[in-house]
Formats: structure tokens, sequence, C-alpha cells
């Protein structure tokens, strides 16, 4: 019985996926899309497996949603693999994680299709981590596709921190007084010392597996976002969850945080 009804799915699912992109809206569609890739250690669980085999899981769906993301225009992406606060995992699991991210980065910066950009305190991470995640944005900085944010040691407080700091430093080597410079700080002034400098705020954030929180991710980005929470866990998310996440969108009034 489980057999035959997959089957069905097999056939029935291409066909409504088809049909929900052919009627999403060109001019309604979001240009930056955040995804906060959640539920890799619930699914393991779900099915007796360790908490490894769920990440490696989640790794394996990342590719996929590009693929979707392409399909319908997206421009700019953002996934969010792993938060400042993980870093406080034990060890027994951090350190697989962390080897799992560096394959999935390196898969993706092989793929040749997205221009990856690692976004995160990445002082935090272990040395060849911070240092792969920098080869994969050399590979594939003339890669003219999906810009892909790769949130990894990401943390939304840290980054408007992160991002005072530099503003300080900037003015301190350039000479300008504290004074001076209370007079120029502006949300432009701060945004442009952001992770994401230069790019699209987010239209879109998509959360899995049923939480419906933002846990820190793109705070000062996301101020006008619209937000969409999938039951689904990350392993689990397919294509026509995400055409349902990128409809919702289109078919919102946006009020742009009013």
């Amino acid at each position: 019985m489980a057999d035959w009804k997959q089957a069905i799915r097999r056939v029935l699912y291409p066909a409504y996926e088809a049909r929900v992109v052919k009627f999403l809206p060109s001019d309604r569609l979001p240009k930056h899309v955040g995804v906060m890739l959640d539920g890799n250690r619930r699914w393991a669980k779900s099915v007796g497996a360790d908490t490894a085999h769920g990440h490696r899981a989640g790794a394996a769906n990342i590719e996929p949603l590009l693929g979707w993301c392409e399909e319908v225009g997206i421009e700019v992406v953002t996934l969010w693999l792993l938060s400042t606060d993980n870093l406080n995992r034990p060890p027994d699991e951090l350190e697989p994680l962390m080897t799992i991210i560096e394959e999935a980065v390196a898969s993706l910066a092989d793929q040749k299709r997205w221009r990856l950009h690692p976004v995160g305190a990445l002082d935090l991470l272990p040395a060849h981590t911070a240092r792969r995640l920098k080869e994969a944005e050399d590979a594939t900085r003339d890669v003219d596709g999906i810009l892909v944010n790769v949130a990894v040691s990401y943390g939304g407080r840290r980054e408007i921190a992160d991002a005072v700091r530099s503003l300080l430093l900037e003015a301190d080597q350039s000479g300008t007084s504290l004074q001076d410079l209370a007079q120029r700080v502006d949300v432009d002034l701060i945004g442009e010392h952001l992770y994401t400098k230069g790019q699209p705020d987010p239209d879109l954030v998509i959360r899995t597996s049923g939480e419906q929180r933002l846990g820190g991710f793109l705070l000062w980005q996301s101020a006008r976002s619209e937000f969409y929470f999938c039951e689904a866990l990350w392993p689990e998310f397919r294509k026509i969850d995400f055409l349902r996440a990128i409809r919702a969108y289109a078919e919102r009034e946006r009020r742009f945080g009013s």
C-alpha cells in the first residue's frame, strides 16, 4: 500500500508543482529569500538515526533548494546553517557537523552555479572551517548565478555588534571624532557594515520544522520581511513546500512593517 501511494505521488506531484509555477505572478515574487534550515536532529530521531545522519540529510537538501530558487527567478538566498549558539553544542556533535558543513559548502562551490558568500563570526570557527568557507567564496567570486549567503556561526545580535565595531574602527582610522560620528550615524550607515552590505534585504523568510520564531536570524535585515513557517522538518522539505511558501508570499499584500 505504501509503495502504491508513493508511486501516485511521483506522478501527481510534478504536475501539481508545474501548475503552481505556471500561475505564480512574475511581478510579485521575492528577490531575496532567507531560509532557516531547522529540524535535522528531530528528523534523525524520528527515523532512528544519529544526529550526524540528520545533518547529512539536511545538507543533501540544499542543492535542490537552490535549483528551485533558480527556477522562479530568486536572486539572493541566505541559508542559516549554524548559529553562534550552536557552537556551544557538545564536541561529539559539533565536530561532525563542522565537517558536514565544510563538505556541503565545497560541493556547492564545485557546481560553479552559485556565488557563495559566508556570513557570520568566522573568527569563532575552527581555522580549517573558516578557511574552507573563504576558499568557496574565492572559487565562486566570478560565477554569474544566485548569490548564496552561507550563514555559519551566525547570530543577529552578533552581526549588529560587529557592524557597530566595524563602524567605530573605521571612524578611528579616519580620525573622525566620536561627536562627529554620532552626528553621522543612521540606519544606512550601520547597514553599510553588516555582513550582507550591498544586498537587498530579504523579502521572505522561511523557517522549517514548525517553530515560529526568528531565533536571531537576520534581525536587522528582516524588519520588513514576510515570514512563512512550514511544518516539514528540513530534510523532508520538498519542492511543493517551497512553492507553497512562494505562492503565499505572492498572495500577500505587503505592508512593509506597518
